[in-house]
């Protein structure tokens, strides 16, 4: 029986962090025991809006970044996992699907257009990777030959327009590709320790996966929670305190006694704050400590790596070879036939 064969990417932004764990992550460890799975750094999505301080970390953000998937429990016996540069052809698929993808068709990504504004960018200063960026992430999916592909609901325009490249390319050279069909995820929404938005490094709202005990401690002490909460003899509002809805994920068991603690003001933010992270402690306490045991294996995050570039590879110039054929273009010709002409 076919499993069917995912495929989903993550930007090498460095350590993950709660947000991460059980907006992906969570997803990911579950979805190996139903589908063969691809799991990429996808590096090069990275420079699209990367500045040039930026890059110099990617190495170093891969490392780390894959150390939290293994620790989390991705399998690199049963899933391929690898960078997204290493395989070359994904580049080689990008420009030939940008050869039949309207220009029209990657303007009107309503993500595209929020990110110019957010970059403050003007028409001229926006570069060719940002617009083209859903024809790379088209070419990542079906190089690899992937018909699912974990989304939350805000990414499912991403996914329609990958569909609709693939019918495109399957119309004009015959059928070759499967459309990508997105497997929604169910994830909670993780808000910032902010209260106001969602979990992002970029805002420093957020909790590492990898810090140490007390470190998560001193970062959960500084969240926001029920502003109108001013004494500790003021009754809460568990309802719309940031605290409480992480207590939710994080303190299993407690929450009732939470809620009635807080609502009779018979306990303080402070210790509120104090129990979520000694949840959230516990809850990491197992996937910390196999971090900590593959990070003290030396080179092996790079011979996982290089193994699931390899594997990912042989996939990969499978497609191209397919690809170029149905298009017209020459085989990948020997130096000795290009000695020839």
């Amino acid at each position: 029986m076919d499993r069917g064969r995912v495929f989903s990417g993550m930007r090498p932004s460095g350590r993950l962090h709660l947000g991460n764990w059980m907006g992906a992550l969570v997803n990911w460890v579950a979805l190996q025991e139903e589908y063969e799975c691809i799991f990429c750094a996808v590096d090069v999505h990275a420079l699209t809006t990367s500045t040039p301080a930026d890059t110099r970390d990617i190495q170093a953000n891969i490392r780390e970044m894959t150390l939290d998937w293994l620790a989390a429990g991705i399998d690199p016996q049963r899933s391929i996992v690898f960078v997204q540069s290493w395989v070359p052809e994904v580049m080689v698929l990008h420009t030939l699907l940008g050869m039949v993808t309207p220009l029209g068709w990657l303007l009107r990504v309503p993500t595209f257009k929020d990110r110019v504004r957010q970059m403050e960018e003007t028409e001229e200063s926006v570069s060719y990777g940002l617009v083209g960026y859903p024809v790379l992430m088209t070419a990542d999916i079906i190089l690899y030959k992937a018909d699912t592909v974990p989304v939350g609901e805000d990414q499912m325009p991403h996914l329609e327009l990958a569909r609709e490249i693939v019918r495109r390319f399957n119309y004009l050279f015959g059928p070759t590709f499967a459309e990508p069909k997105g497997k929604l995820t169910e994830t909670p929404l993780i808000v910032g320790l902010d209260g106001q938005q969602k979990m992002s490094k970029s805002l420093d709202n957020h909790v590492e996966l990898a810090v140490s005990p007390e470190e998560t401690r001193r970062r959960v002490l500084t969240a926001f929670t029920d502003p109108q909460r001013l004494r500790r003899t003021d009754p809460g509002r568990p309802e719309v305190c940031n605290v409480y809805a992480l207590h939710q994920l994080f303190s299993q068991g407690k929450v009732e006694d939470i809620y009635q603690q807080c609502t009779g003001a018979t306990r303080g933010c402070v210790e509120c704050k104090g129990i979520l992270a000694e949840g959230i402690n516990n809850a990491l306490a197992e996937f910390r400590e196999r971090r900590r045991e593959i990070a003290a294996r030396s080179g092996y995050v790079e011979e996982v790596l290089a193994e699931g570039a390899r594997r990912a590879s042989v996939i990969a110039r499978e497609t191209i070879a397919e690809v170029r054929e149905k298009m017209g273009l020459l085989g990948n010709p020997s130096l000795a036939a290009l000695r020839d002409f």
